[in-house]
């Protein structure tokens, strides 16, 4: 099936596979060991993680940065590798780009990706595995990863939980037309009237999710209390019956026909080849008059200056999210101040919302696991791997 010129195979983050659907999100599965691999003693290990500031430093649980550094430096340096953290990501002279030259092991970060284009996997002579502390691997250019036999691992598992809960909350700010009348108040106003006239009630709405894999679902099963008046998913991968009844979900086959129905629409796919621009202005088009639209996957499924002028016009009365098609976004970022026609609609924030103190627990976890394997010539857990020795070993980004 394709639409918008688009195979719909492409939208996929984990869809509820067999394990996926399991309780054990984070089971033991895990792939033959490569008889080839030896465990090298004394490599470069390199991990590009954002800078916590003052925060990070009254806050050792800010695993995910560069002062607390996943927490695994006294036993990497215990064991005899050499660890490299920076955040210093950007152009040749960067940290980044110096010690990719020589390091086996890359780690980053979706929130403060180092990209890993094909140009510097090119440069990357000695690396063998690239690590997302996160998940979220399309900072690596993938087809040049499995053209080098570059394994490629994430955690799976690791966000879902925070980011379904942020989804959660950026539809009812949206809705409920929270920012401005928060920023009235900040403001030393007050005038019920004028945020009251673009607050609406969740209940009776159709609520619908691009992408029903481990994230989108755990939306739609958040948002059943609110009586959503439907839920609705788009995906080249029906649901099980038993998961989609126990929601209450129905599937909607073509793209432009699910957002023309939706009065909510969340963003919940991976970013590849396929997915980049989905929303585009022509499908904005489609969506119903003054929808809402909230995008916690990637920033460039959304094409940036056709939502702000779709918010502009009112063609959607709001967009919220935490990620950007650039990070960190630029200070003249559309987005950071885009409006609709009421002066309110924007809920943008940084690219937070799988980085909580908690989720930064679990993929600090992971990471160290999947290095651990590594180390020690053991296998990965099956659902950690986007590129194995072979080359693809998921369809979440795109059937290969």
């Amino acid at each position: 099936m394709t639409m918008l010129g688009v195979s719909s195979s492409y939208l996929r983050r984990g869809i509820l596979s067999t394990a996926a659907r399991s309780p054990r999100l984070l089971s033991s599965t895990r792939r033959p060991l490569s008889p080839n691999r030896q465990s090298t003693a004394g490599m470069k290990i390199l991990a590009i993680l954002y800078s916590g500031g003052e925060a990070a430093k009254q806050e050792p649980r800010l695993l995910g940065t560069i002062e607390n550094q996943l927490g695994i430096r006294s036993w990497l340096e215990s064991l005899g590798h050499e660890y490299i953290v920076s955040d210093d990501k950007e152009g040749p002279d960067s940290v980044f780009q110096k010690n990719i030259t020589d390091a086996e092991v890359i780690i980053t970060t979706p929130f403060h990706p180092g990209y890993l284009t094909r140009d510097l996997i090119e440069k990357a002579k000695n690396l063998k595995i690239c690590i997302t502390a996160g998940v979220g691997s399309d900072h690596v250019d993938l087809n040049a990863a499995v053209e080098k036999g570059i394994e490629v691992l994430e955690v799976s598992g690791s966000n879902v939980v925070s980011v379904a809960e942020h989804v959660v909350m950026s539809i009812l700010l949206l809705v409920r037309n929270f920012v401005p009348a928060h920023e009235m108040i900040e403001r030393g106003d007050w005038m019920v009237s004028e945020v009251a006239r673009n607050a609406f009630d969740l209940e009776g709405k159709v609520v619908g999710t691009i992408g029903a894999g481990r994230i989108g679902y755990r939306v739609l099963q958040r948002l059943v209390p609110f009586n959503c008046k439907e839920l609705l998913y788009y995906d080249y991968n029906a649901l099980p019956e038993e998961p989609a009844k126990a929601i209450g979900v129905r599937r909607v086959a073509d793209l432009k026909d699910f957002v023309s129905q939706c009065d909510v629409v969340t963003v919940n796919c991976p970013l590849h080849e396929g997915t980049r621009g989905l929303v585009n202005a022509d499908l904005l088009k489609h969506f119903k008059k003054g929808a809402w639209l909230v995008n916690t996957a990637r920033g460039a499924i959304c094409d940036k200056d056709a939502v702000a002028a779709a918010l502009k016009s009112g063609q959607i009365s709001g967009y919220s999210g935490d990620v950007w098609n650039v990070q960190p976004a630029p200070k003249d970022h559309v987005w950071r101040t885009m409006k609709n026609p009421l002066g309110g609609g924007n809920g943008m924030v940084p690219h937070y919302s799988g980085t909580t103190l908690d989720a930064q627990a679990r993929y600090a976890a992971g990471t160290k696991s999947i290095l651990e394997n590594y180390l020690e010539n053991k296998p990965q857990e099956a659902q950690n791997i986007i590129v194995g020795k072979a080359g693809y070993e998921t369809k979440a980004y795109g059937q290969r």
